[in-house]
């Protein structure tokens, strides 16, 4: 019996010890080595306190949302909201239907233009893959695009097939474009006339390419640095700016069975007092805009017979804030111009050189991309991982004021008739956007 109870006493006894042991020993583990300092609140490891991979990820997505930027105004049609990387390129198809956007997170998305009044903003996604794309452009046909890889520095194009069902896949090239710039890229451009691609680097160089990745010719636009270079609408012309005041635009010349000839230059936009940021081109190329560092924007006529040493002629310059990486959109009839100055977006009227509406902070950061959609209804930019769908509300009210003016020289009544309901019809189309806008949430 005595035998029993010592045996029980000594289990305990060393069940107590036990708990002595372990207790110092988690005390130790504890405590913080020699010379670190730790936060009196973190003197003891809670268990909430260790978080799995996943538990962070998804913290991270929660945080990410609750601080995501959010925009009003009354313009704002649409936000655009698939991209899990900054949106760095956008570009509508010569068909209107689709809009493309790269970002950094290594997929282009496809939208319908349709959609951008609806609730819900469906878009079919391409990856890029082992890269991303920086830059993306349609081709004429709306059937591929062209994309420039951050990494691979060149050309990947990527073929837009429709599957049995009617939706559409996304094919790339068997082989890149070989590699040519030395120097950062600035952007691209495919010819409407589907003859020749663009490329421009930051240095002073542009290549015109074939579409099968050939080298046609090689520009020296001498303008130090080059800030921004395009194709024209008409598919006629490339033209570039940078450093220098001047903006050089210059003609490829294809013969009557399409072969190529040269590349002649064609004419220059002078006039600003300092170098030029970025400039636009209205959809018949017949106008052009310029944005400079010396705080203005200038309005080009640039339907001139170049080859009969014609210059284009200045229509309007008008004060605006500007900064490194500021973009110019012309609307597709040359009425309505928008310039970006970091994340802010002002529309001004080209005729009377009015400043219609200030947009202040649309991104989170400074926009990347601005343009017109081919009908010049919307305008859409991107600055952070979000696109911005608005209203150009400055083109109604100035497709309105030139209709008022028709009417006052209208001379038949049977014209006066007409121009009466377009004018009519017109103020009830602006109405009704303006109060459908208000209705919109929060993006």
């Amino acid at each position: 019996m005595e035998a029993a109870a010592l045996g029980a006493l000594t289990l305990l006894l060393g069940a107590l010890v036990l708990l002595v042991l372990l207790a110092v020993s988690k005390r130790k583990e504890t405590e913080p080595a020699a010379g670190l300092a730790v936060p009196q609140e973190s003197s003891a490891v809670k268990p909430s306190a260790v978080k799995k991979p996943k538990q962070e990820k998804q913290q991270r997505r929660s945080k990410d949302k609750n601080t995501q930027h959010t925009f009003s105004h009354p313009l704002l049609a649409a936000t655009l909201k698939a991209h899990n990387g900054n949106v760095t390129c956008l570009d509508f198809s010569s068909n209107g239907k689709y809009l493309a956007s790269c970002a950094d997170d290594r997929t282009v998305r496809i939208w319908s233009t349709k959609d951008f009044m609806e609730r819900e903003h469906k878009c079919l996604r391409a990856n890029v893959e082992l890269d991303h794309a920086v830059l993306v452009r349609f081709s004429p046909d709306s059937r591929a695009f062209i994309t420039w890889l951050a990494n691979g520095d060149t050309i990947r194009i990527f073929k837009m097939v429709k599957k049995e069902d009617g939706t559409l896949n996304f094919k790339a090239a068997a082989e890149d474009f070989p590699q040519k710039h030395k120097a950062s890229i600035i952007n691209i451009g495919i010819a409407e006339t589907g003859k020749f691609i663009m490329s421009a680097s930051a240095d002073t160089t542009i290549h015109i390419w074939d579409l099968k990745g050939d080298i046609l010719a090689t520009l020296n636009t001498n303008q130090v640095t080059n800030s921004y270079a395009a194709v024209s609408p008409c598919g006629r012309f490339v033209a570039s700016c940078g450093f220098t005041p001047d903006v050089k635009v210059w003609e490829v010349c294809f013969g009557k069975g399409g072969e190529f000839r040269e590349v002649i230059r064609a004419f220059d936009l002078k006039g600003h007092s300092a170098g030029v940021h970025a400039f636009a081109f209205s959809n018949n190329s017949d106008r052009m805009a310029t944005v400079s560092k010396d705080g203005t924007w200038k309005l080009w006529n640039t339907h001139v017979e170049y080859r009969k040493q014609q210059d284009p002629y200045l229509l309007k310059t008008v004060p605006c804030s500007s900064s490194e990486g500021s973009r110019v959109a012309l609307s597709p009839d040359g009425r309505v111009l928008a310039v970006s100055h970091g994340s802010d977006v002002c529309l001004y009227n080209c005729e009377s050189g009015d400043l219609e509406e200030r947009l202040s902070a649309v991104h989170s950061s400074p926009l990347t991309d601005l343009h017109f959609d081919t009908t010049g209804l919307f305008l859409a930019c991107s600055g952070d991982r979000a696109i911005r769908v608005l209203h150009n509300a400055p083109g109604h009210r100035a497709a309105i004021s030139h209709l008022r003016t028709l009417l006052k020289k209208a001379q038949s009544e049977a014209m006066r008739d007409r121009l009466t309901q377009q004018v009519e019809e017109a103020e009830r189309a602006l109405d009704t956007l303006l109060s459908h806008a208000h209705t919109q949430p929060l993006s």
